[in-house]
């Protein structure tokens, strides 16, 4: 057998029933207050007196039996009344709720342009509307950034995908090609094969930061930097750049992971955007109730409008060809998900004699102020 669901009522025919049953409850004591009285007036009255509820001057008056039986009238003809005064009130107060729901629809069939613009007057129900109309916003911007990296993602994947087919298809075709030759193309297919994996490990770190912490741990940004900067030394002093580190405590709570990844990138960012004979310094502290890290690097001259295109997907201050820069655009993407993520706090600033400087700062100790 199957079982049939209750029937569902509308929100609106709930407002009127509780409406009409406050409006009917009111009306019955009312006839109640008014009746009752009457009535022990009427028991208390010796025989032979007129009783004072009865009105004797002006007319033949109304008797107690003529003002109860009106009172059940007035009672039984107050009910639909009271349940056609509810459903009034209940559609007048409902409206701007069917308002949202039939904008929202529209919303999410993908105009999401489409804004509730609710106005006045200023009630939950309005307020209500804003919340929504900044949560569209919100969506409206998410989708179109994904669309963007997206786009970015697939003509940066597409490049290298490219050259390889183009190199082997011209090594093939060669018929002179001798074994020379052919090494040559397999160890350019590899540098490309090697550009592509590098690109798809980006594109997991920055999708693991923005995905959120998944678990925090109790961690010194100290010691986090030195095992950071120990693998970067070497590149450091092939580049000519010279490190400088000035590391005291600062503990904070967070993904160990991501915040490596974060050290890592913004490192590598300051030694791949250098000049020769630049300087890279890396500083952690701890102020007040943060723990900061700071990256200061030379390098060339910043436009202070351009700092923040600078943490977007496949933005490059100066895009260079695939083979002469081992960057794709996405280093300081993955600083600014995985600070979003640890809901840190990001500063920025170009350097006038050329460079850059961040400031990244961590809640302190191991119960950050946000979970």
């Amino acid at each position: 057998m199957t079982s049939r669901k209750p029937a569902r009522r509308s929100l609106r025919t709930r407002l009127a029933l509780a409406y009409a049953a406050g409006v009917y409850a009111a009306g019955a004591s009312a006839v109640v207050l008014v009746a009752v009285p009457l009535a022990g007036v009427h028991a208390a009255t010796p025989e032979g007196r007129p009783s004072s509820s009865v009105i004797t001057e002006t007319g033949p008056g109304i008797g107690l039996p003529r003002l109860l039986t009106g009172s059940a009238v007035a009672l039984v003809v107050l009910a639909p009344v009271a349940l056609a005064l509810g459903w009034f009130v209940a559609g007048r107060f409902l409206h701007p709720l069917r308002a949202i729901t039939a904008t929202a629809r529209i919303i999410s069939a993908g105009s999401l342009h489409r804004r509730l613009d609710l106005g006045e007057p200023t009630d939950e129900l309005t307020e209500l509307g804003h919340t929504l109309d900044d949560l569209f916003a919100r969506l409206e911007a998410s989708f179109d950034a994904q669309r963007h990296f997206v786009a970015n993602a697939s003509h940066e994947l597409r490049t290298p995908l490219a050259g390889l087919r183009t190199l082997l298809e011209v090594t093939l075709a060669d018929p002179d090609a001798d074994a020379d030759t052919l090494r040559s193309a397999c160890q350019e297919a590899l540098a490309l094969g090697g550009h592509q994996e590098r690109l798809v490990h980006a594109l997991l770190a920055l999708a693991t930061g923005e995905r959120g912490v998944t678990r925090r741990d109790t961690l010194d940004l100290a010691h986090v930097v030195e095992g950071v900067l120990a693998s970067r030394r070497d590149r450091a002093a092939r580049a000519g750049i010279g490190l400088a580190e000035h590391l005291t405590p600062a503990v904070t709570a967070g993904d160990p992971g991501l915040i490596e990844s974060l050290v890592a990138n913004l490192v590598d960012n300051a030694i791949r955007h250098n000049h020769a004979a630049g300087h890279v310094e890396i500083t952690t502290r701890t102020s007040g109730t943060q723990a900061v890290l700071t990256v200061t690097n030379s390098g060339p001259v910043i436009p202070g409008d351009q700092l923040q295109r600078l943490f977007q997907p496949f933005q490059r201050l100066a895009p260079e060809r695939h083979g002469r820069s081992d960057g794709y655009g996405l280093g300081l993407a993955i600083v600014d998900a995985v600070i979003r993520a640890h809901h840190a706090t990001l500063t920025t600033s170009a350097r006038p004699e050329g460079g850059l400087s961040v400031a990244v700062r961590f809640a302190h100790g191991s119960h950050p102020d946000h979970p």
